[in-house]
């Protein structure tokens, strides 16, 4: 074990740590909720795909004649493996299946049968099992989007003239938006969909409540008195809180019908706000109203003046008029009649088909009003809505708080699963419509589900979602770090999200809340810093979507540790004492201190360990994944550590992987967690070995023998020089040797930057702090040429040049190693097929694919077909449409591939069915085989023994009860993948035995099925190419990169520099016994940076070299300064690193002693080598006629305005000339100044520069006539 296995010194002093949650759950867990495929379909929950088709079926058509029943869903394997995709630039799928139930209603259509049909869908993206995509051929991942929960949000403004505005917005999963926001005038309104307003009150009329009455009792604001006038003569002097109206009913011939109409007029008798006179007596009671509402004289009038002001502004008296007035403001229109007046705010708010709060929004809302509403009931309710305006009334009021937008119970991650939902709701939204337009067109006919669906209409929503949607990303490959942080990211950008204009500061600013769940290191620099975030290292994402974090609980004083974590959301942790992780302990758990410094919310109280309710579970609990990588990150600059964490990503896997010194103890479970190893499987030996495979003999008991229908021996493929999408490899070697013992879950081999199954992303160097005659000024690196002799920091590069062959108008074009107009000597290397041969070194200019491709002549003629036919082409006809290598292409050949469809003609197509008749032949006897292997296996473990009675899908009975199983009996059945897993004998342990065989044999069958299913498919069609292609050439070269003057070079810390001089061994400066260090840095980057961390790992990765050893310290609890001193004491080497050196030069000792040790350095993905450019003459743009900008233009460097001036300065005239006209946008004058150099005659006098006629046509386009005289 330990030669496969580095052991590393621990100096965490936190004990008791819980085991890291699996670091890419958040895509893979996510994904496998989604599609619930280890589920059975009838245990399946309400969520992912499955949900989705419930929300989207039964389809009737419009006179519900028909419906159409989704009944289940299921997908086939996949015809391709993932390495196959990625060859053929294919998308690694699984056709998707549904099967679907279509019965009429219509007693008429007795002769239509109820159909049950299994239906294609189209083929679905699947999730590769490291959580990535592979689409047309690159693999993607789908990162997580952080957006705001739904549910109500009260917020604040300001008006210009300084008066707060208070406002509650309802965010719903799905539907329109409604917002209450009061004005300067204190009266409350309704915005819906952000644009019409109307009164509160209106729209409390609209849902039910219609008087004044009814609206003043919600708030409890009136007192209800009888209209008598004895009765009313006590209250004189009070106010009414209600208007007084006189109603009565009209009747009207409508002139359309001739009907006699009733019509309800109203007529305000005394309006609110009146004072009650004596005088007003006698109206009230003329005005038939039994009762009148007056003010109450209490506080409660001054708090809710709101309401009252809403009433005054409110136009309506009654839910007919509260209705009409919402459908006039909504519609812009007359409402044609009161139902449909009423059906438009119902339809808005509290219909299931137009709006849904999402169980979050649910779970928010009866959270923050402390309501409880079933989390079933996601529409809005009355309810939902009064208790929105009371909280709104008591913000007003100085009575509550207002929301914090950024606290994380406010924002939620929307995990891959569930974007695949929304994706999926739209596509099938679309196909519902299409098959109830279907289904209106068939009347009579009999028709099946298969006519009623178009596979087209799902395929294209998904596959449009991964083509182009924001969040659908381009995996970072460079090293397994960068893809593991790739798959945790978490973006608030992408739609529904923010945009990057409107972000402000707030959103992206780290909040207290982000404590244990967000990494307040890692994310980007610039545009995006705090808007794209990572996960930290114990986080979960629960099944709402809030983030969580692991804590131990605290009971007087002492941390249960006997218990399991518990994992807290954002909202769950509010009001809570926290205690750090690294607190001092007592043996049992017992806080050994006085005071404890807590966290609470934004603040950090001093308190009693008895207050405390909850503790950290370790000290690195905060940070993500790549921050935790960074030894003594406590002592480095949070924006250093930014720096560091991000370079670590960009570090290029070398060709000797070496594993740092001084790591944090992470480095094994990122390995591991980044599915780029192979791991035992169990307990073995280890069979055979080579570079390519391994081979291990697992250790089984005889019921797994029983069951299984594999061998013992399992062999492993290692990839081998596999091309990243960032075009760096992967190669892995075995690390494990013939007649090894494995343990389960033991790390097989190593490659792509990890070593002994730990990451490895860069290499342990012998470094001095020091300057160096000038060369390490400003950052600059100074390395020693024994890195550069030893391939220390070399790497390997694939570049993957393809070609295509597609059928064009004038004839097909075509590979060949016979190519007009070009020397044997540049055609060497190539094979019949044109393709470069494996091993050839290439240089920037040799043909990698030949291809020719017909010239465009005119039409030939029939007889000129038939004469070519005979005699062949002329040479003439084609033209040369090779591959050739990029400039900058330096080389070998490291494989070839060569895709083509295949091509139909009678003798082929007779061939192909021979072929396939043989190809089923051999399957069939294969199927045999296995079916008859089953039935051995059968008999061993039922032979003899009762059955219980077996059925099969059909129901028919397979084996009857009370027969003894007899191997005749087994043999007789046909079919065993139809039968359904009932009891087989009385015995629970046998039945067991017996599924897993019957799970093993239908799995073995399925593999079966899918290979011959693909043999067919290659015989028949070949390989599978993007439509309009017949052949596929593809050639890859690999690079060695050695370390060269211009690569970018960084520590872990953010200390990152460009390597300035490769200096002779001999020269660079050496210790006292003699030992040249192997890199310079520049002593003066450390203090302005304050990144002293690079400090204490050089000094311990000395010690550490010294002693042999390899050393874990954890971030925010690694080794001590004492700790470091006593270890170099051990390894006699001088305290802190200080030590004089010696100048390889002269031999004599430099003045000063330097820091001297080990630090771990990384190559950066930033190489000198693709970034040289060197341009003559090139493409221009189209209509300023000057060069084009970048390398991969071939574009020429920016003559800015600041060189400008630089030459001005100078006074250099000429030169300033030609660079602004000849060598730019002069076009006349550029050409005959070509002209002139070939020929070998003077320059030519400029002319005019395009940029000039630009301008001239920008001012015409204004209108201005303007004229060039002399």
């Amino acid at each position: 074990m330990s030669a496969t296995q580095t052991e590393r010194l621990n100096f965490s002093s936190v004990k008791n740590k819980p085991d890291y949650p699996d670091f890419l759950d958040i895509q893979i867990k996510s994904f496998q909720d989604f599609f619930q495929l280890e589920t059975k379909s009838e245990e399946r929950g309400q969520e992912g795909l499955y949900k989705t088709f419930l929300e989207n079926f039964p389809i009737t058509d419009t006179r519900n004649q028909f419906v159409l029943e989704f009944l289940d869903y299921f997908v086939d394997p996949p015809r391709y493996s993932i390495q196959e995709c990625i060859e053929r630039g294919l998308t690694y799928s699984v056709p998707l299946k549904a099967r679907l139930k279509l019965y009429c209603t219509d007693a008429e259509h007795e002769d239509f049968e109820t159909i049950v049909q299994d239906v294609y869908l189209g083929t679905i993206p699947y999730m590769t099992p490291s959580g990535t995509f592979c689409i047309n051929g690159a693999e993607r991942v789908v990162v997580s989007q952080l957006h705001r929960s739904p549910g109500v949000f009260f917020g604040q403004s300001f008006h210009a003239n300084g008066t707060k505005l208070y406002s509650a917005r309802v965010i719903p999963f799905k539907g329109s938006w409604i917002e209450f926001a009061t004005d300067i005038n204190s009266v409350m309104y309704a915005y819906i969909d952000r644009k019409k307003k109307l009164p509160v009150t209106t729209l409390f009329r609209a849902i039910g409540f219609e008087r004044d009455k009814d609206i003043l009792e919600i708030f409890d604001l009136a007192e209800e008195v009888k209209a008598s006038k004895t009765g009313l003569k006590k209250y004189i002097g009070r106010k009414l809180a209600a208007r007084v109206l006189k109603t009565w009913h009209e009747d009207f011939v409508d002139e359309d019908t001739g009907e006699v109409v009733s019509i309800e007029r109203n007529e305000i008798v005394l309006d609110r706000d009146t004072v009650l006179e004596k005088e007003h007596i006698d109206e009230i009671l003329e005005s038939g109203s039994k009762t009148i509402l007056l003010h109450k004289e209490d506080n409660l009038l001054a708090d809710y003046a709101i309401i009252h002001n809403t009433l005054q502004k409110d136009p309506t008296n009654s839910e007919k008029e509260a209705v009409e007035h919402i459908y006039r403001q909504l519609r812009n229109a007359e409402p044609p009649d009161e139902e449909t007046a009423r059906g438009i705010i119902h339809k808005l708010f509290f219909s299931d088909q137009r709006y849904n709060l999402g169980e979050v929004g649910r779970y928010r809302m009866n959270k923050k009003l402390g309501l409880d509403i079933p989390m079933d009931k996601q529409v809005l309710t009355k309810e939902d809505i009064i208790t929105i305006v009371k909280y709104l009334i008591e913000l007003i009021n100085s009575k509550a708080e207002i929301d914090d937008i950024d606290h994380l119970s406010n924002r939620r991650v929307r995990t891959v699963g569930e974007q695949l939902s929304q994706q999926f709701g739209v596509g099938l939204a679309r196909m519902a419509r299409t098959i109830r337009e279907r289904m209106n067109v068939r009347d009579n006919e009999v028709f099946t589900p298969i006519d009623l669906i178009n596979a087209k209409t799902l395929s294209s929503v998904i596959n449009s979602f991964f083509g182009t949607n924001q969040l659908s990303q381009f995996m970072d490959q460079t090293n397994p770090l960068a893809e593991i942080t790739h798959k945790r990211r978490l973006s608030a950008l992408g739609p529904g999200g923010l945009s990057r204009e409107r972000a402000g500061f707030e959103v992206r600013d780290v909040h207290y809340t982000h404590y244990g769940r967000l990494c307040p290191i890692e994310t980007p620099e610039g545009p995006n810093i705090g808007l794209i975030s990572s996960l930290s290292v114990f986080a979960k994402v629960n099944n709402l979507g809030f983030i969580e974090t692991p804590y131990r609980k605290v009971t007087e004083g002492k941390i249960d540790f006997k218990n399991e974590a518990i994992y807290l959301s954002a909202e769950e942790e509010e009001d809570m004492h926290i205690a750090q992780a690294n607190i001092p302990l007592a043996e049992n758990g017992t806080i050994d201190t006085d005071k404890v410094i807590a966290r609470m919310e934004g603040d950090f109280p001093l308190v009693d360990p008895t207050v405390l309710n909850y503790a950290d579970v370790a000290p690195n609990q905060i940070a993500s994944i790549s921050a935790s990588l960074i030894p003594f990150l406590e002592h480095d600059d949070a924006n250093r550590a930014l720096m560091g964490s991000n370079m670590m990503r960009q570090a290029v896997p070398l060709l000797i992987a070496d594993s740092p010194i001084v790591g944090t103890g992470l480095e094994r479970q990122v390995a591991s967690d980044s599915r780029v190893l192979i791991n035992a499987e169990g307990d073995g030996v280890v069979e055979y070995v080579d570079a390519n495979e391994i081979t291990i003999k697992y250790d089984r008991t005889e019921n797994q023998r029983m069951v299984s229908f594999d061998a013992d021996e399992k062999t492993y493929q290692l990839v081998k020089f596999r091309k990243t999408n960032q075009s760096t490899s992967i190669n892995l070697k075995p690390i494990v040797s013939k007649g090894d013992r494995v343990k389960k879950g033991q790390v097989l081999c190593q490659g792509y930057a990890t070593e002994k199954g730990e990451l490895a992303l860069g290499r342990n160097m012998k470094v001095a702090f020091m300057p160096w005659k000038g060369y390490n000024f400003e950052d600059a690196i100074v390395i020693s040429e024994k890195v550069v002799r030893e391939d220390i920091f070399t790497s390997i590069h694939i570049d993957e040049y393809s070609l295509e062959v597609r059928d064009t108008k004038l004839g097909n074009e075509e590979l060949t190693n016979d190519i007009p107009n070009v020397s044997e000597e540049a055609t060497k290397d190539l094979d019949e097929y044109g393709m470069i041969r494996i091993g050839a070194e290439v240089k920037p200019g040799d043909i990698l694919i030949g291809k020719i491709t017909p010239k465009g002549e005119s039409d030939p003629t029939p007889e000129e077909k038939l004469l070519r036919a005979i005699f062949g082409d002329k040479a003439g006809d084609v033209k040369d449409a090779s591959l050739k290598a990029s400039p900058s292409l330096h080389g070998v050949v490291i494989e070839k591939k060569l895709f083509a469809r295949a091509v139909k003609d009678k003798r082929k197509r007779a061939k192909d069915k021979e072929d396939i008749a043989e190809l089923e032949a051999k399957y069939e006897a294969k199927f045999v085989a296995l079916q008859d292997v089953l039935v051995e296996k059968l008999f061993a473990i039922v032979g003899g023994k009762t059955a219980q009675g077996i059925n099969n899908d059909l129901g028919e009975v397979v084996f009857p009860k009370g027969k003894k199983f007899t191997l005749k009996m087994l043999h007789s059945v046909d079919d065993y993948t139809h039968l359904i897993g009932g009891t087989w004998t009385t015995d629970d342990e046998t039945n067991e035995l017996v599924a897993d065989l019957m799970h093993n044999y239908k799995i073995k069958e399925n593999d079966l099925q899918g290979n011959l299913r693909r043999e067919k498919f290659t015989i028949s069609v070949g390989d599978e190419l993007p439509s309009g292609i017949l052949k596929l050439a593809k050639v890859y070269v690999a690079k060695k990169r050695k370390l060269k003057v211009g690569d970018k070079m960084a520590g872990r810390h953010g200390n990152k520099g460009i390597v300035a001089r490769i200096v002779r061994e001999e020269d660079m400066p050496f210790l006292e016994d003699g030992t040249p260090v192997d890199i310079v840095l520049n002593p003066l980057g450390v203090p302005s940076r304050m990144n002293i961390g690079q400090i204490y790992e050089t000094v311990l990765g000395w010690a550490g070299q010294k002693l042999n050893r390899k050393y874990a310290t954890p971030i925010f609890d690694g080794a001590t300064i004492d700790q470091i001193n006593e270890l170099t004491d051990e390894a006699g080497i001088p305290r802190y690193g200080h030590t004089y050196l010696f100048d390889g030069g002269t031999g004599k000792r430099f003045d000063q002693p330097a820091t001297v040790g080990v630090i771990y350095m990384l190559k950066l993905g930033h190489m000198v080598d693709d970034k040289m450019h060197a341009r003559s003459i090139g493409p221009y743009s189209l209509i300023t006629q000057q060069p084009l900008g970048g390398k991969a233009q071939f574009g020429g460097q920016r003559f800015g305005e600041m060189e400008v001036w630089a030459l001005e300065a100078y006074g250099a005239s000429s030169t300033l000339r030609e660079i602004l006209t000849v060598k730019s946008d002069d076009v006349i004058g550029r050409a005959k100044t070509y002209e002139a150099i070939v020929k070998g005659e003077t320059m030519p006098e400029p002319g005019l520069p395009e940029s000039f006629n630009v301008l001239m046509h920008e001012l015409k386009g204004l209108g201005l006539d303007i004229r060039l005289e002399e």
